[in-house]
């Protein structure tokens, strides 16, 4: 039986809740993820990781809390979301290239109760890349769909030189803040190791 829903398709959010042993139902939504002019990277993803909850709360029968998240790549104040296509991808990486950047993942949970939110920042610094190696990352199929056109839990964890934060935030879902707001909505995790 599950005591949560995950407002996302992402299988990455999915694996780290699963990690922590938490019994949930995926249910996505679709939210334009269109930043505001006026907005910081911090805003913005904390609208969406609201909005998305709000909207599979809405949408959701089973009175169960839901959790909505969102990440961004920021660089130079610079918001980074997933790439349009190969060139922008391949760009992305490029830009990134021996520099320091930042995830900023934000997760919210919200139930006919209270609305409680986290926002979580990570700092990644990357090696220098060749256009070579970005071009054939890219190839691999894996960039596509992750902020910054990278995913650290996969292949392109070889081009991190560096973190210092949240490793799981920057998989999509800071899971020390995961949890504090799960036991605020009492929702259990660890189930699994007395299973």
């Amino acid at each position: 039986m599950s005591d949560l829903i995950l407002a996302s398709a992402s299988p990455r959010r999915s694996e780290l809740l699963q990690q922590i042993g938490v019994h949930f139902d995926v249910k996505p939504v679709d939210i334009p993820e269109v930043k505001l002019a006026d907005e910081s990277a911090f805003e913005f993803v904390e609208r969406l990781a609201i909005e998305k909850a709000v909207a599979g709360w809405q949408r959701s029968e089973q009175r169960l809390p839901v959790l909505g998240s969102d990440t961004v790549v920021v660089l130079d104040d610079r918001v980074m979301g997933k790439p349009q296509n190969r060139e922008n991808g391949i760009d992305m990486l490029l830009a990134l290239s021996g520099r320091e950047h930042q995830v900023v993942t934000a997760l919210a949970i919200v139930n006919n109760e209270q609305t409680q939110v986290r926002v979580v920042s990570t700092r990644v610094r990357f090696k220098e890349l060749s256009a070579g190696l970005c071009q054939r990352y890219w190839e691999t199929g894996e960039p596509v769909d992750k902020a910054g056109g990278y995913g650290i839990q996969g292949l392109g964890a070889v081009f991190v030189a560096s973190i210092s934060g949240s490793y799981s935030s920057v998989v999509g879902l800071p899971l020390t803040e995961t949890a504090e707001l799960l036991d605020i909505f009492k929702v259990p995790f660890w189930q699994h190791a007395a299973e």
